[in-house]
């Protein structure tokens, strides 16, 4: 998907019953209020909230979010009803989304003040992605896309129960009624989908009906007397693609191979989809291999051309960063901020300009040079670096172990699985012997260099490039590092530097594709203070090197040669038509793999196991299809079709 920065709205607040929006020469809501209205036109329309009672999950999608009221009032009705949905799901699409603070002045008589001040907590970061907010312990999500409706719906892949139609008046705000806009909605709804709309225009009605629904008027809200509902009824409805079924819809026990980053965040959002959680882990605790380095970092990337490694980045350090913000218990230490050096930046010019083109705000990536840099960073640097306030640094173990204990998973240690088998539509983690370690109705491999072994023999197609590589952490003793300056905050660049809590200086590390070797070696440890140097600007003092003792850790990174991770179902055959599309290999029945997370095991867990997760149980992925794609591990069998 192309991306384009976002233009936030231009809202005008002179008149106190109706907020407008001059650009579109329209109002937000009815002036007999926007509550009101919602409860008559969506909820009643769609006949809620009889229509989610009973329902383990309930999904809604909005076509225009604006000031959020259509969600608010949603959410109050699901908070009010004891017999609400177990999880309510709400989609919906903003191309021009409301400034935090004119959010905070549209709802600051809100009927529901409580449900408004906790929106505006939350509100994002105005990027051109799928933002997923929280609300209710996860069983509220709003997964709101910002860009235009027309490019988002295509993207989306979910089932939806209910659909509110909202946006400027169809004469002033053509774009969100067309009928090619409209088809999507019959690609999106489940079976006996509804929506309405405050709308009677025939456009409106006969681009409804063309996408498969049956529409009939009802009475209007307040001074409108007529609004249209509809009901899903198509004559014939194509097949979804094999890769956007839900890979086992009916599970409820779920085996996870691995506990480190990947395993911990699959269990944590898997139970959150509440899925009974098993994790097997070959060691004696979780994460003591690839995810066991004492602190990591997690930040976005900026890149001129927006393409899917810039997009993919940005979308799960948003994530990361609300998760974290999120925590239901502290982690022991986590620090925010995080500076990224650009060798060829200069005196910054490059940065600025390329800042003003991307138009990412403020509050996600800031180009710095000068003395704002060095105050951020906290010594001179003669070039300019990227600031990421939603990056920072952290345990990566401790969150691990975080997620695991509050994911009420199950974890067992020192359990090799050696293959899996599948007996009564169950899946069985196999040990040395064949003896069968556990059995669920799914499995999903996190076992980091593991999953090659694992994965190979289910997968159809080619091999997948899995390799491992060798990376070297050191550590210099709070005695050596006190005679460099202590870093208020993680840089990277090429290496990283880190001061940990107690004082230890955390710098490297290296990285040697298919090495194995588990000791620590001298010439690693000097090519990581050669990019510390390049990091701080500064030559080492001598003193400081003399006799330095070798110290610091060995591990290896799952990573395959595109540089993204590999997440969803492993594909089970060759498709006989379009097999250059991932999305048309057929899948294993509950068999997925999350891995490959590289070097970026924290920014990428959480919304790598958050995919996984709707991917099995059949719940709105929070990533846009083309990405998902970017990830799919039946992407480089398609690709090699591509090619001939």
């Amino acid at each position: 998907m192309k991306t384009a920065p976002i233009v936030p709205a231009r809202v005008d607040f002179s008149d106190a019953e109706v907020t407008q929006a001059p650009d579109y020469g329209d109002v937000y809501h009815a002036r007999a209020g926007a509550f009101a209205q919602a409860r008559h036109v969506f909820l009643g329309g769609n006949e809620l909230p009889a229509r989610w009672q009973g329902r383990d999950r309930f999904v809604i999608l909005e076509t225009g979010f604006g000031l959020g009221n259509n969600f608010l009032a949603t959410w109050a009705a699901w908070r009010d009803d004891p017999q609400r949905c177990e999880r309510l799901v709400f989609l919906s699409v903003e191309k021009h989304p409301l400034r935090r603070e004119d959010l905070q002045r549209a709802h600051a008589a809100s009927p529901a003040p409580e449900l408004a001040a906790q929106l505006i907590q939350q509100w994002p970061a105005l990027t051109h992605n799928l933002h997923a907010l929280d609300f209710e312990s996860g069983r509220v999500r709003l997964l709101l896309a910002l860009g235009d409706a027309r490019d988002w719906l295509p993207e989306l892949v979910a089932r939806v129960d209910a659909f509110y139609l909202d946006g400027f008046a169809p004469a002033k705000n053509p774009e969100l009624w067309e009928a090619q806009l409209l088809k999507q909605l019959g690609r999106l709804a489940a079976p006996g989908a509804s929506a309405a709309t405050w709308s009677v225009a025939r456009g409106v009605r006969e681009g409804l009906s063309a996408a498969g629904f049956e529409v009939c008027k009802a009475p209007g809200f307040a001074a409108k007397g007529e609004m249209s509902v509809a009901r899903f009824a198509p004559r014939h409805q194509p097949p979804q693609a094999p890769a956007r079924v839900a890979l086992a819809p009916q599970a409820r026990e779920v085996l996870v191979i691995g506990a480190g980053l990947a395993g911990a965040a699959c269990a944590q959002a898997l139970a959150r989809q509440g899925l009974q959680v098993r994790v097997l882990e070959a060691l004696g605790a979780p994460a003591q291999a690839g995810s066991g380095n004492p602190g990591g970092l997690f930040h976005g990337s900026v890149h001129a051309e927006d393409g899917p490694h810039a997009r993919f980045n940005r979308a799960a350090a948003l994530a990361t960063e609300r998760m974290l913000r999120q925590l239901p218990q502290a982690l022991p230490w986590l620090q925010w901020g995080l500076l990224r050096r650009e060798r060829q930046a200069g005196d910054g010019t490059t940065l600025h300009a390329q800042a003003q083109r991307a138009g990412l705000p403020p509050d996600y990536v800031q180009a710095l040079d000068g003395e704002a840099l060095a105050a951020c960073a906290g010594l001179p640097l003669a070039h300019a670096a990227w600031y990421f306030p939603g990056g920072g640094a952290l345990p990566p173990g401790e969150l691990a172990r975080l997620w695991l204990d509050t994911s009420g998973a199950q974890l067992l240690t020192r359990q090799i699985v050696h293959g899996l088998a599948r007996a009564d539509g169950r899946w069985q983690a196999l040990g040395a012997d064949g003896d069968v370690l556990a059995q669920a109705d799914a499995v999903v491999l996190a076992a980091g260099t593991a999953n090659a072994a694992l994965a190979a023999p289910w997968c159809a197609g080619p091999a997948l490039p899995w390799s491992a590589q060798r990376g070297q952490l050191s550590l210099m003793a709070p005695e050596r590092a006190h005679a460099l300056p202590r870093l208020p905050r993680p840089l990277a660049g090429l290496g990283y530097a880190l001061s940990l809590p107690g004082g230890h200086l955390a710098f490297g590390a290296s990285a040697h594709a298919g090495d194995m070797e588990p000791a620590l070696r001298e010439g690693d440890q000097q090519q990581n203070l050669e990019r510390l140097a390049q990091l701080l600007g500064r030559e080492l003092p001598p003193t400081l090197l003399a006799d330095l003792p070798l110290s610091g850790r060995v591990g290896w990174r799952s990573l395959l040669h595109d540089r993204l991770p590999l997440v969803g179902g492993l594909p089970a055959a060759v498709p006989a038509q379009r097999a250059e599309q991932p999305r048309f290999w057929p899948r294993h029945p509950g068999l997925a793999v999350c891995g490959a997370l590289g070097s970026r095991g924290i920014t990428w867990a959480w919304l790598s196991a958050e995919l996984l997760a709707a991917q099995l149980c059949g719940a709105p992925w929070p990533l846009e299809a083309s990405l998902a794609e970017a990830l799919d591990p039946a992407r480089f069998a398609a690709r090699a079709r591509r090619q001939g």
